[in-house]
């Protein structure tokens, strides 16, 4: 079963050239996405409504899309608004148009009905145009329910075991971390601290260093997973009650140590 009232993201805005037509299958629904002129993103069932030919095969023509087995012209509503070789077009023919919004380098695509689609219900992550991060992009496949995925990410002790040598860092500072959880407006923060965890190696620490990270990750509905991290020299000088009212690090930068 789909959650369908939600945004899910159909690739990274890179995905979608100035030209060029980009077939995805979300919720099993074959959807072809495409930017008009202006750059705006337009997902369109990616099935014509005469003989079920895909879509992304066809051709865009400006800010429309053309079938290329009969050559019916929808325009970006779905509306077929040019049949050949006849000037009259049925109300009936028209494709299902997604609403789409493009925003922290993702294209979102709303698979609910159209009057709920608010933007105000996609969860924000850091712009990867902003000069004070240094970001890179990427995915991942999974063949697997994505329910099973959404257990996963859900506990991260996990990564002492499964990720032993990587993420885990031959350690059992995760295994042995007690996290807390939150509910949160559609979803769940599960916060903790992995104290006395190996120093990842893009801190610069001397071989064999310890740090103290404090890890929080957002499960937002139907299965976003925000996780931010910050990591500090191993025991430093806050208690353990005090380290447990400290904030998300999503947003919050902690101040300086003298």
């Amino acid at each position: 079963m789909f959650l369908r009232n939600c945004w899910y993201v159909a690739g990274w805005s890179h995905h979608f050239p100035e030209d060029g037509l980009v077939a995805r299958t979300i919720l099993g629904d074959p959807i072809v996405l495409y930017r008009k002129r202006d750059g705006d993103v337009v997902a369109l069932e990616n099935r014509c409504c005469h003989r079920h030919a895909p879509l992304s095969r066809g051709r865009q023509e400006g800010d429309d899309l053309r079938c290329m087995y009969h050559g019916l012209k929808f325009a970006p509503s779905g509306k077929c608004i040019e049949i050949p070789q006849q000037d009259i077009i049925p109300s009936t023919a028209a494709v299902r148009s997604y609403p789409v919004a493009e925003q922290d380098c993702w294209v979102w695509v709303w698979m609910g009905e159209r009057a709920q689609a608010d933007r105000a219900l996609i969860p924000r992550a850091l712009n990867h145009n902003d000069p004070d991060w240094f970001m890179l992009t990427g995915e991942l496949a999974y063949d697997a329910n994505y329910e099973l995925i959404n257990d996963n990410l859900l506990d991260l002790s996990h990564l002492s075991y499964v990720h032993q040598s990587t993420l885990g860092r031959n350690s059992m500072s995760w295994g042995e971390s007690r996290p807390t959880a939150t509910r949160i407006e559609r979803g769940l923060r599960i916060a903790r601290w992995v104290v006395n965890h190996p120093r990842p190696n893009y801190l610069g620490l001397p071989p064999g260093s310890l740090s103290d990270m404090w890890a929080s990750y957002d499960y937002m509905v139907p299965g976003v997973f925000l996780l931010a991290t910050k990591s500090y020299p191993a025991a430093w000088p806050l208690s353990a009650t005090c380290r447990h009212r400290l904030p998300s690090p999503i947003g919050y930068r902690p101040p300086r140590r003298q």
